[in-house]
């Protein structure tokens, strides 16, 4: 393919020379893209020992979760989880979401772990009204513990403002009590 668009620039403008450049370019964004996939393959696999996600009900945080009584005490889990899981996994994430846009595999791999985290804000809220009443409709509960999460949010926070991956746990953990749960302070 590349070659013949090298092709048809040289017979379109007549100039071989600009023909060669664009191919040294293309050549190039082809090269960073491969280079990128290999990345993320990498960083996958350092975050969780395989190149595939861990399923959530296997996930260290999950269980204790469950277990918990309150409320207040799933949602103090919860956050704690979200900060260690951003705190390695924001960077990354951002990386595929801005490659997706030029790259359709990495567009894929970006749905796939949206529907991944959107799946697991469901489960989190069922635990949630399981043992509380919600302020909010569960639909309406998992969209905002999925927008509040989200790795943006983190890197804006963290990277951005300078918070302290400790602040931005209890920011969660307080948004998440005054949006989700009845009965607490506005």
């Amino acid at each position: 393919m590349a070659r013949d668009l090298r092709d048809h620039v040289a017979r379109q403008l007549g100039r071989e020379d600009l023909a060669q450049e664009a191919l040294a370019r293309l050549n190039s964004v082809q090269s960073q893209v491969v280079g990128l996939k290999s990345q993320v393959d990498q960083l996958l696999t350092a975050i969780s020992g395989t190149s595939q996600a861990v399923p959530a009900e296997e996930r260290d945080y999950v269980q204790p979760i469950r277990d918990a009584g309150d409320a207040g005490t799933k949602i103090a889990i919860y956050a704690s989880a979200m900060r260690a899981i951003a705190d390695r996994l924001a960077p990354v994430l951002s990386i595929i979401q801005q490659a997706a846009l030029a790259e359709p595999e990495l567009a894929v791999l970006w749905t796939e772990i949206a529907q991944r985290r959107a799946a697991n804000m469901r489960r989190f809220v069922a635990d949630l009204a399981a043992v509380a009443q919600l302020r909010v409709d569960p639909g309406d509960a998992a969209d905002i513990v999925w927008a509040t999460n989200a790795p943006e949010l983190y890197q804006l926070l963290v990277s951005q403002q300078g918070w302290s991956p400790e602040r931005y746990e209890h920011f969660l953990a307080d948004a998440w009590r005054r949006l989700l749960l009845a009965g607490q302070p506005d």
